[in-house]
């Protein structure tokens, strides 16, 4: 027994060193190396500092709506809500955000709105959302900002991210990053 614990305690040791203080440094180092030190991509508008990789909230019919959040956009809690489609609490919200929509986006039919408009992600802060999220809601915008369907649906195209090597995974749209534009677009 005795041959085993000293080699059990320079194991942990050195586990201790290399896992709670190497390794970490080490990231810590290369990420001060990277733009904004480790900090993410932060984009300033309106002399606000926003995460361009964490989902933001936006609301108000003149922006594109965000996917819903299942920890209110709050990065510190990162997490799905664990609800699945038995869960009456659940197909409330969901039947609500539909309801929602339907009602803020007149001529929209039901199967159109896409799931992504209406479930959080798995960690509730995606950035992003399906090119048709952001279709369905032009009219709405074009309206209450008084701009051509066309200009915002070239805004649209221009911030539609292709999927990785035009193979994995859907097309999107950074949420923020349209609505920026949206609101350089309107102060044209």
């Amino acid at each position: 027994m005795k041959k085993h614990i000293l080699p059990a305690i320079k194991m942990t040791a050195l586990c201790i060193v290399l896992l709670a203080i190497v390794y970490p440094v080490s990231i810590w180092a290369i990420a001060q190396l990277s733009p904004h030190q480790g900090k993410g991509d932060i984009i300033q508008h309106q002399n606000k500092t926003y995460y361009e990789n964490i989902g933001q909230s936006f609301t108000s019919d003149k922006y594109f709506w965000s996917r819903p959040s299942a920890v209110d956009y709050n990065a510190a809690g990162s997490a799905g809500s664990n609800k699945g489609p038995s869960n009456e609490e659940y197909l409330k919200q969901v039947q609500a955000r539909i309801d929602t929509i339907l009602m803020k986006n007149p001529g929209i039919k039901k199967l159109e709105i896409p799931a992504d408009l209406v479930t959080a992600s798995g960690s509730g802060l995606d950035p992003n959302f399906s090119v048709q999220a952001a279709k369905i809601q032009v009219k709405r915008i074009a309206k209450i900002r008084n701009i051509d369907e066309s200009k915002i649906n070239n805004v649209i195209a221009e911030h539609t991210e292709k999927p990785l090597a035009g193979l994995f995974g859907p097309e999107k749209i950074n949420v923020l990053k349209l609505n920026i534009a949206l609101d350089r677009l309107s102060a044209k």
